[in-house]
């Protein structure tokens, strides 16, 4: 089974994006910062007071129909303005994105908010302090059942420091995963975690029998012009299960490079 894990941004690179997902043979798509607009397509403005980007509209639909013989599965985190080209105002949803292969058994799948809960943000989205949700979905793959669970973690304007609010994502996300794992389940753990590499979020997680692949290593862009490289992560309950693990730094189709698990 091959799984493949990045921060979409929200589709800002979408033809790099779309044009490499296909390529990839993953049977397990993670994507974070996923948009869907009810009834818009195309490209939208988001801004907040931090940045302005250019976003899709639906970046689920996107993909979608890139990946037309996976099922998608959608879970919002949060909502709030984007603006079109005509600058026309829209509620946008963001969140997760997961999406199963044709040779991949969905046997159970469960999502939770990790950090606060579904809010509609009005007029103005927040830099920081926002919901996450997480996605955590149980496979079948030739006789293998693989528990995996992803998340966008929290940002904070303070940092990818430790704080109370991150180890308590970190307990809700190991609960959720433990409560969906089976017994002889390889658990896999992946995504956008916005933190460091000597987090407390890592204690957490080894709590539950993790161990994280990625440590140090530079999971940025080109288009991420921040000193701090470190945002994504992958852990595993069975680091011997592992056949093949990368960093993808080519191509770049977001401001992270994905992570890819062969197990």
């Amino acid at each position: 089974m091959r799984i493949v894990s990045v921060n979409a941004w929200g589709g800002a690179r979408y033809d790099d994006l779309v044009a490499w997902l296909p390529t990839t043979a993953a049977d397990v798509v993670c994507l974070q910062e996923v948009t869907r607009t009810p009834d818009l397509g195309g490209w939208t403005r988001f801004e907040d007071d931090a940045r302005v980007l250019p976003q899709r509209a639906d970046l689920m639909a996107d993909v979608e129909a890139a990946l037309p013989a996976y099922d998608g599965w959608f879970t919002v985190s949060d909502s709030g303005p984007v603006t079109d080209d005509t600058g026309a105002v829209h509620r946008q949803h963001f969140g997760l994105g997961l999406f199963a292969g044709p040779a991949t058994l969905v046997v159970g799948a469960r999502s939770a908010y990790v950090h606060g809960r579904y809010t509609d943000h009005g007029d103005a989205w927040p830099h920081s302090n926002r919901p996450r949700a997480a996605q955590v979905a149980r496979f079948e793959q030739d006789g293998r059942f693989v528990t995996l669970g992803h998340l966008h973690g929290l940002r904070d304007d303070a940092g990818k420091g430790d704080s109370p609010a991150r180890r308590a994502q970190a307990e809700r996300l190991g609960a959720l995963v433990d409560a969906m794992r089976e017994p002889g389940d390889l658990v896999v753990v992946c995504g956008d975690l916005n933190v460091l590499p000597d987090s407390e979020t890592f204690a957490v997680l080894a709590g539950i029998g993790l161990t994280d692949l990625v440590g140090t290593a530079d999971t940025r862009t080109s288009n991420y012009p921040k000193p701090v490289r470190h945002a994504s992560y992958l852990l595993v309950s069975d680091p011997a299960a592992v056949r093949d693990f990368r960093v993808v730094e080519a191509p770049e189709v977001s401001d992270h490079r994905p992570l890819q698990l062969d197990v």
